[in-house]
């Protein structure tokens, strides 16, 4: 029997099967690696989604605060030990009673706000039709399940709709409408595998920070990838009777190649003057950047890329917590608008937030718990940005918006927000409107996100 480094190829194979964490990014891309390349005529621009996943549930809604005003003064009551001041005041186009105040920590953002390249999107969370404090009492309209759970409301996010059954994410089913997901690099991300980029014929091409892969198939065993490749390659020319694991290996074999031939585009990539800081959320961002500039080398003409930054869940030292992640949200973002903005591709690049679920106004003495509706940032050059899209909530507790405990009501629904970003993805109103079943029950192209 063949050896390979004392092992049998069954050995080999078997090893390969298990996967560690380098093979799991490899195997996430077998469907890719069989793929036919498909008609891409139909689209004859370049266009990029950057999704940032706030894991924890943000309290976003203490990112943006009302500054005058009785908005004010309930905001005050309602937050108590939590209240931020020394707020930074937005010059909003949409006028809000009590005003607008961003987080003194995200102050780096106020450029992009002032320019047009990022706007704000208010008091959005999960929801199935319109509902009304007395619609969530009475259950007079279906609410979305498990409410205020981590797992079931970030599948939600992800998934772009109930989960039922479903297990594709959106931003996967929008590159599979438009025939845009059989190249590698069109779904790539930072943080390793998610709902929202796994699809039934796509999943994610897993980068790291550096933006270069490393094959470890054995263990103890560190080979250069093209050692790796022949071993791949001579596997091959030996059949067993085993169709899978001589189907596994022309698929790794395959796999092994896109992972050769994305670190000799990186290896070419420019060198940029923007600087990145060495926090991880800036880290992921700068390899996205890296993987974007060298994006008219490959056939892709639309990506989507995921990246992450955890900490959210601020059941407790949110006061410390808090400004600390919204201050490395805000510089990551900032830098990554400024690479876009060098490599010429910040009208072809939108980069957009997701989170659980927004957080309660009232504090349990040292932070929030979980609550519902929250507020999202969106930031590229096509973005109708320097503005608050749909509301700026009330933040009383006790309000016709707060089901309990301070939790508030989303006035806009996560599809509402993901409808147009679909829609300037390249999708139609019709496949939109069938990427996301519960848009019918609302305006889905209410919120102006984007220049016309």
């Amino acid at each position: 029997m063949t050896t390979y480094n004392g092992k049998s190829r069954r050995a080999f194979l078997s090893l390969c099967l298990k996967g560690g964490a380098s093979v799991a990014a490899l195997t996430s891309l077998q469907l890719q690696a069989l793929s036919n390349t498909l008609n891409n005529e139909s689209l004859t621009d370049y266009k990029a989604l950057v999704c940032i996943f706030l894991h924890g549930g943000s309290d976003s809604l203490n990112m943006l605060v009302p500054t005058s005003g009785q908005h004010r003064t309930n905001y005050e009551q309602s937050r108590q030990n939590l209240v931020v001041n020394d707020v930074i005041n937005l010059t909003t186009k949409t006028q809000f009673e009590g005003g607008v105040g961003l987080h003194p920590s995200m102050a780096s953002l106020t450029p992009l706000f002032d320019n047009g390249q990022l706007a704000f999107v208010g008091g959005v969370g999960t929801l199935i039709a319109p509902t009304s404090l007395v619609d969530y009492q009475n259950k007079a309209v279906s609410l979305p399940g498990h409410l205020f759970s981590h797992n079931d409301q970030q599948a939600t996010w992800m998934h772009g709709q109930e989960k039922i059954s479903l297990n594709t994410g959106w931003g996967a089913r929008m590159l599979e409408r438009l025939n845009q997901h059989s190249a590698f690099t069109s779904n790539i991300s930072l943080a390793g595998s998610n709902p929202w980029q796994s699809g039934v014929q796509t999943s994610p091409y897993a980068l790291s920070r550096t933006g270069v892969m490393k094959i470890n198939p054995l263990s103890g065993y560190q080979p250069q990838v093209d050692h790796v490749k022949s071993i791949i390659d001579r596997l091959l020319q030996t059949h067993t009777n085993s169709p899978i694991q001589d189907a596994y290996a022309s698929r790794l074999g395959r796999s092994i190649s896109n992972v050769q031939n994305m670190n000799n585009l990186l290896e070419q990539a420019p060198v940029l003057t923007t600087q990145f800081s060495d926090n991880d959320l800036s880290q992921q961002l700068a390899a996205v950047a890296k993987s974007l500039s060298i994006s008219s080398q490959t056939t892709s003409q639309r990506q989507i890329f995921f990246v992450s930054l955890g900490g959210f869940d601020t059941h407790d030292e949110q006061l410390t917590k808090q400004p600390a992640l919204l201050s490395t949200l805000a510089t990551a973002l900032s830098e990554f608008q400024s690479a876009l903005n060098e490599l010429a591709l910040q009208n072809s690049v939108t980069t957009f937030t997701m989170s659980d679920f927004g957080r309660t106004l009232t504090s349990n003495g040292d932070g929030t718990d979980h609550g519902w509706a929250g507020n999202q940032l969106l930031m590229g050059g096509a973005v109708n940005g320097g503005d608050v899209h749909g509301a700026m909530l009330d933040q009383l507790v006790g309000g016709p918006l707060d089901v309990g405990g301070g939790r508030l009501i989303p006035q806009f629904s996560n599809e509402q927000y993901f409808a147009p970003i679909a829609k300037w993805f390249g999708l139609s109103e019709a496949e939109v409107h069938e990427l996301f079943p519960n848009s019918m029950n609302f305006d889905a192209f209410t919120l102006p996100l984007f220049n016309s």
